[in-house]
């Protein structure tokens, strides 16, 4: 079979233009149903143990999706807040760890997520440089996160505000990197991380007021030795520094600092179970299990997965038919070729023989484009979890 595999490779050597393109379509075929199910096998890995380690999450009354996805990838979705008032008062039950989360600000576009120490302690996040954050203001940053915006220790960085344009809204916050968390593998490489009480200066409730004997004078509007009265533009601090970190006060009670929602880690199914069935059957608070969420969410994405399926195997068939016309057409032009062939005594058999070598080197062409493509995709694409 040497003879015809020889013969084969020099055709396909003499027509670069119409091999190359054979052997895109059938990597084409071949890559997109083998590229979905490699994205979707990892997609499906980090779900499920993120969703794994959270046992349960809890928030307002709305869409679980948006919930777990919020609390355990930090999107920012359009739920209800809870307020600390209701963590508080959820704290209270034994049975395990109560944990709240913020995660309705940004700092340069990514997240910035206010919690407890005991987040730290749950996902086992532990600082590679620095400390965990420990007064207002502090900020401790994700392992890639970090190295993406080339700050550490001692670096400074501002919150996004909301509003821009809207004077009423509060500044930016001026906070300072006390630490880089060690990388972890998962979202928490990509966020900020800060105190709840920090994430209340972000929402307006908690301020302090620069000391009037202090203040410029264009914000004194009346002076005597015995007061200062300043006008209502007194100027409110966008940094916590140990000066004024004694000054800082709330505005509101505990029913109107809000939360993004809490992680619930019981110290048993029983317990789980126990606060999800009785916080489900209230008006205000929903409470979802994220690996029943996941596997919901998996269901759709399988779906489509078997829809991208049916269309590479119609692009299959597709490619098949093309390769059967080209081989016929290669066939009629090369009539006096095989026909000299066949009066020097080469056999029908031989020429079958080399017009299916062609047709194999051309697939296993196709193929091998197929595979090296696949593997720079899904090592160069990021995780389908950040687009959700």
């Amino acid at each position: 079979m040497t003879g015809p595999m020889v013969l084969a490779a020099r055709h396909i050597r003499h027509n670069p233009a119409r091999s190359l393109i054979i052997a895109v379509c059938v990597a084409a075929a071949c890559a997109i149903p083998l590229l979905v199910r490699v994205l979707v096998r990892d997609f499906q890995r980090s779900l499920v143990t993120r969703a794994q380690a959270t046992p349960v999450v809890i928030g307002s009354k709305g869409n679980r999706f948006d919930l777990t996805i919020a609390l355990l990838y930090f999107r920012r979705v359009e739920t209800d807040p809870i307020s600390f008032a209701d963590f508080q008062q959820l704290s209270t039950n034994r049975g395990g760890t109560w944990i709240p989360v913020q995660v309705r600000f940004t700092t340069r576009g990514r997240p910035l997520v206010a919690t407890s120490p005991d987040y730290f302690e749950h996902r086992r996040l532990r600082p590679e440089a620095g400390t965990l954050p420990l007064l207002l203001g502090d900020a401790v940053l994700g392992a890639r996160l970090a190295r993406e915006l080339g700050l550490g220790v001692g670096d400074t960085l501002f919150s996004d505000q909301r509003e821009v344009f809207d004077i009423s809204k509060p500044q930016a916050l001026k906070m300072h990197v006390v630490g880089v968390l060690a990388p972890s593998g998962g979202p928490d490489d990509e966020a900020v991380f800060t105190d709840t009480k920090t994430a209340w200066i972000l929402e307006g409730l908690s301020h302090a007021h620069i000391d009037p004997k202090k203040a410029p004078e264009k914000a004194v509007v009346e002076k005597d030795p015995g007061r200062i009265v300043l006008s209502e533009a007194l100027i409110d601090y966008n940094e916590v520094t140990p000066e004024n970190v004694g000054s800082f006060h709330l505005h509101a009670d505990d029913a109107h600092l809000p939360l993004s929602g809490i992680i619930f880690v019981p110290d048993s199914v029983k317990s789980g179970t126990l606060i999800t069935s009785r916080l489900n059957s209230g008006k205000t608070l929903q409470a979802a299990v994220p690996l029943a969420v996941v596997e919901d969410l998996l269901a759709y994405v399988l779906r489509l997965r078997a829809l991208i399926d049916g269309v590479s195997l119609i692009l299959g068939l597709l490619t098949g038919l093309l390769i059967g016309l080209v081989t016929a057409l290669s066939i009629r032009i090369r009539s006096r070729e095989l026909e000299t062939l066949r009066r020097i005594g080469v056999s029908r058999g031989t020429i079958a023989a080399m017009f299916s070598w062609e047709i194999v080197l051309l697939l296993g062409s196709g193929a091998i484009l197929a595979v090296v493509g696949v593997a720079v995709i899904s090592f160069s694409a990021p995780d389908l979890i950040q687009w959700l």
